[in-house]
């Protein structure tokens, strides 16, 4: 093979993306001609036992990676390059591009993100002029709940029908009531009376009043709501289970926490249960007011937060008070007993 038909075949290419790897081959040609100190492809060849295509290859891999480099003159010898050199003279300008890279992809973060808080403000411009609004991804109605919780500076009502709610729940509830407390943010909640029964509601509600909160209970509530410093309110989606409505409208918003506001004046200070609870007398009351209207158990548990077995608990002790052997007895005893309301 002649030294013009060497240069061709074996010129090192610029292009990092095609940089060839060491196989077999490319190795024993270095080894021998790091020995040998110069290239001869014909004897390499011969003592090596490789074709010419195999050597050309080999020394091409070889020149790429800058482990074999052309000398200047007439001759044109390859020799051997020390391997840490090669490296260098390859991975470099490798680095270089990535460092200049890197470079710019923090610059470019960095300017995206100085616009962040005008992207915010306009969100905040943009919900603070919607009067109401649906979300029905639970993991955004716990973000907008904790970011109102976050910039409450005066009141939270919170109504919480169903009885007593999970220890995991009461958890997160209290971490997050408690931070508005230690600002300064008045705090006031309802539960139902059957929550007085429920003890991690009992130890929530102790740790919370401690740190000035008040709870109250009834036997019955309005529904589910909390609200921020009479701006904004959470009710439930009629129809996601998981979603929220969330309300900002003023006129909305006033009239949703006067009616907590009804509630509150009619409901007494949250204390555990005892045998001599007034409260259980109401929840009788209430029952009893149910059954009088041909409520079916399982709608007056519901109504009532509790379970359908206590809830047929109590419908059997009232059975008994009125000396009925039925459901449809009971019923129309209790309408009997029941004062017509005047005229």
């Amino acid at each position: 093979m002649s030294q013009d038909a060497e240069a061709a075949t074996w010129a090192p290419t610029d292009d990092a993306g095609s940089l060839p790897r060491l196989d077999d081959d490319a190795v024993r040609v270095f080894e021998w001609v790091a020995h040998r100190g110069e290239l001869d492809a014909e004897e390499a060849g011969a003592e090596l036992g490789l074709p010419d295509d195999r050597i050309g290859a080999a020394v091409s891999d070889l020149l790429s990676l800058h482990l074999l480099r052309r000398l200047p003159g007439p001759r044109g010898q390859v020799v051997p390059v020390v391997p840490e050199a090669a490296a260098a003279s390859l991975v470099s300008p490798l680095e270089a591009s990535l460092r200049r890279q890197l470079a710019d992809i923090e610059r470019l973060r960095g300017e995206l993100t100085m616009l962040s808080p005008l992207y915010a403000r306009g969100q905040r411009r943009q919900r603070s002029s919607e009067p109401l609004s649906q979300v029905l991804e639970l993991d955004t109605v716990i973000g907008l709940i904790a970011d109102a919780a976050a910039r409450c500076q005066d009141e939270v009502l919170t109504c919480q029908p169903g009885g007593g709610r999970s220890p995991s729940l009461l958890e997160q509830a209290f971490a997050r009531d408690y931070a508005m407390l230690q600002r300064g943010v008045r705090m006031r909640t309802l539960y139902q009376h059957t929550a007085r029964h429920h003890a991690p509601t009992q130890e929530y509600v102790r740790r919370i009043t401690a740190a000035g909160a008040q709870v109250r209970t009834l036997s019955e509530l309005f529904g589910r709501m909390i609200a921020f410093d009479g701006e904004v309110v959470f009710v439930p989606h009629r129809e996601a289970r998981d979603g929220a409505v969330v309300v900002r409208d003023p006129s909305t918003v006033a009239y949703l926490c006067s009616v907590f506001d009804h509630a509150w004046s009619l409901a007494e200070p949250y204390s555990p249960a005892r045998p001599d609870d007034s409260s259980l007398d109401e929840i009788k009351q209430a029952i009893v007011r149910l059954l009088s209207e041909g409520m079916k158990d399982e709608m007056i548990a519901r109504r009532l937060g509790m379970s359908l077995r206590t809830c047929r608990k109590h419908i059997a002790e009232i059975m008994e008070g009125l000396g009925a052997t039925s459901r449809f007895q009971a019923g129309f005893l209790i309408r009997a007993r029941t004062p017509a309301p005047d005229a």
